[in-house]
């Protein structure tokens, strides 16, 4: 397929993220137009088949969907207010990492100027992109997302939340919030076995299947919080959840505690409000309900 055998499509920063994305096109087939504000960023994807803009504004002219992969929301603004006229009854997929609030305001901010907004919250690394695993959120424009369809689908698996453009970010960071609580809670494992001459990369030839297997857990736990009945049979109670004996071990140990005090928290505050019979899901109260 030559380089001249689909839309043309113009992306904005050419970051680790931006790169990858703009890669997946050329190799598509796509005539990509792209951008980045220090030199040298495009040289690799030139030499590919991309076309290399002098100028942000020059990129915008030279395509019909605008792909911005930018450093963040102010950045945005930075780039392509001076630029509104131009967008202006054009697409534009923003991919940049913002707030759901920030994305709101940018669709917002597209709306008031005649622009066609989707907003895209990225579920993977760059070497991901255009593999199996990968895939990218979206919400906004409904038009957009199914016009655009198979370019999104160049990137990994595409998934639509609704007009609401603030949902994929909000998703987006949702995900991110399960996954680094996930890393935390390895790295305070490895910490506790490290005294004990155990290595990270041994501890976490355990910790992998234990944790996956774990992860199996999420939809039990979903239908217990989505039925609002956290006494069902078949739940570890909240008392039999305390984590004070882990709490102990980690101090022994010599190493923080603040990862694992932080869930002791929640549990605690659940039993000292008399529920410690019910069924450990129940800390999402805690955190729906702050103090």
């Amino acid at each position: 397929m030559t380089a001249n055998s689909r839309h043309p499509v113009s992306v904005l920063g050419l970051g680790a993220m931006g790169g990858a994305l703009a890669g997946a096109l050329v190799k598509a087939g796509y005539a990509t137009t792209v951008w980045n504000r220090s030199p040298g960023k495009a040289d690799d994807l030139v030499a590919q088949g991309a076309e290399a803009a002098p100028t942000a504004g020059d990129a915008v002219r030279a395509s019909g969907p605008v792909i911005a992969c930018l450093l963040d929301h102010a950045s945005l603004h930075e780039v392509l207010d001076p630029l509104v006229g131009e967008l202006a009854g054009r697409t534009l997929i923003n991919v940049t990492t913002t707030s759901p609030a920030q994305s709101r305001e940018l669709a917002a901010w597209a709306a008031r100027a005649g622009i066609a907004y989707l907003d895209g919250g990225i579920m993977a690394v760059p070497s991901m992109i255009g593999r199996s695993g990968s895939s990218v959120l979206y919400s906004g424009s409904a038009d957009v997302f199914q016009q655009c369809r198979p370019l999104l689908d160049e990137w990994g698996t595409s998934t639509y939340f609704g007009e609401d453009a603030g949902l994929a970010s909000l998703y987006d960071l949702a995900l991110l919030a399960g996954m680094y609580v996930m890393f935390a809670g390895f790295m305070h494992g490895a910490a506790m076995v490290a005294p004990a001459g155990v290595t990270a990369g041994e501890f976490a030839a355990s910790a992998t299947p234990w944790l996956r297997a774990m992860a199996d857990s999420f939809q039990g736990f979903a239908t217990v919080i989505d039925g609002g009945d956290y006494t069902v049979e078949g739940q570890q109670s909240l008392k039999f959840s305390s984590l004070g004996d882990l709490l102990d071990a980690s101090s022994d140990q010599g190493i923080s505690t603040e990862v694992v005090a932080m869930v002791q928290g929640l549990i605690q505050r659940q039993i000292d409000a008399g529920h410690g019979d019910e069924g450990f899901a129940r800390i999402i109260e805690s955190i729906k309900r702050p103090g």
